[in-house]
C-alpha cells in the first residue's frame, strides 16, 4: 500500500514550480496571493518566515498554507522547523546548509516528511546526491543563480551550476535565486526542469499571471528539450 512519503515523492517529481512566501509588507494575510500563485500553476508552496515567531504564531500562520495546499492538490513545506512539520500539518521541511544535518532534520521531521535542502556550489549537490539512507535530502534548491534581496550577501552563482545540476544531480532539484517571467527561459535552457520563485509572484500585480507565465516557460522550455 503507498503511504504518505509515496504520494508526497511523486508530487515532488512531477512538480515544476515552488513558490516561497517569506512574508507580506504590512504583515497581510497571506491567503489571496497563495491562492493565486497556486492556480496559476504552483505545485508546491513554502512558508518562510524571516522573523522570528513563536511556534504557536507559526502554527497559526501554517493554517492558511495547509488549506490552500490541500484545495489545489499542491505539497505545503515549512522552512528551517522541523520540529513543527507535523503540529502544521506540512509535508516536509526544507533547510539550509548551516541549519543541521539532513539526518537530523528527518528525524524531528518524522520518517514520510521530505526534507529538501539549499545547495550553493558544486562541491555541496555532489555531496548532497551522495548521501544515502536519512542523510540524502528528497529535494535541492540550486543557487542563487543571481543575486536576490531575499539570500542578502550571497553572491549569484550563474547558469554554469544550473548547467552542471542538469548533467550531475541524481535528487529532484529546483534553480532558485532572482527567476521572474523574464529570464525563467534562460534557467531552462540551461536544464533546468523545476524552479523555485519568490519575489515574481509575491511582488507581482497579478501573481496568478505571474506564475502562469513561469510556469508556461518551464512546460514550452523543457518541453522542446524532450
Amino acid at each position: 500500500m503507498a503511504t504518505n512519503r509515496d504520494r508526497r515523492l511523486r508530487m515532488l517529481e512531477a512538480a515544476r514550480l515552488y513558490f516561497v512566501c517569506d512574508g507580506l509588507p504590512g504583515g497581510r494575510d497571506p491567503g489571496p496571493v497563495l491562492e493565486a500563485a497556486l492556480r496559476g500553476g504552483a505545485d508546491i508552496i513554502q512558508l518562510r518566515e524571516q522573523a522570528p515567531r513563536s511556534a504557536e504564531e507559526l502554527v497559526s500562520l501554517a493554517a492558511s498554507f495547509r488549506r490552500a495546499a490541500a484545495d489545489h492538490g499542491a505539497l505545503f513545506i515549512l522552512n528551517d522547523r522541523p520540529d513543527l512539520v507535523a503540529v502544521c500539518g506540512a509535508d516536509g521541511v526544507h533547510v539550509g546548509q548551516e541549519d543541521m544535518p539532513v539526518a537530523e532534520a528527518r528525524e524531528l521531521a518524522g520518517p514520510e516528511a521530505l526534507i529538501g535542502l539549499s545547495t550553493h556550489s558544486r562541491e555541496q549537490v555532489e555531496a548532497a546526491c551522495a548521501g544515502t539512507g536519512d542523510h540524502r535530502p528528497d529535494q535541492l534548491s540550486v543557487g542563487p543563480v543571481w543575486a536576490t534581496p531575499t539570500k542578502e550577501g550571497r553572491a549569484g552563482t550563474g547558469l554554469a551550476l544550473i548547467e552542471y545540476a542538469a548533467r550531475e544531480a541524481t535528487i529532484p532539484w529546483f534553480a532558485i535565486g532572482g527567476i521572474n517571467p523574464q529570464n525563467a527561459s534562460s534557467v531552462v535552457a540551461a536544464g533546468a526542469e523545476r524552479i523555485v520563485v519568490v519575489r515574481a509572484i509575491r511582488d507581482a500585480d497579478d501573481p496568478e499571471a505571474a506564475a502562469r507565465s513561469l510556469r508556461e516557460s518551464l512546460e514550452v522550455g523543457v518541453g522542446v528539450r524532450r
